[in-house]
């Protein structure tokens, strides 16, 4: 892909609607902002999946640490 075609790539994507998670979703990529609404399938742009991606993998990893720490005080 040019630049071009990479900016206009867009990926669907549907953020879930929790019981502790009800208010839409702020992203914000190099200075562009973008509100995505919960509960409902929404096209965005590739590199907007990608940061959301990267913050549950980041989210999960954080949590596995934490829970490997409290095991340890634990014990």
């Amino acid at each position: 892909l040019n630049n071009k075609e990479a900016i206009m790539a867009k990926k669907k994507i549907k953020l879930p609607l929790t019981r502790t998670e009800t208010e839409d979703k702020w992203c914000a990529v190099n200075g562009k902002t973008y509100l995505i609404k919960r509960g409902v399938e929404v096209e965005v742009p590739d590199y907007v999946a990608e940061v959301l991606q990267n913050e549950e993998d980041m989210l999960a990893i954080g949590m596995a640490y934490e829970e490997e720490a409290k095991k340890n005080v634990e014990q």
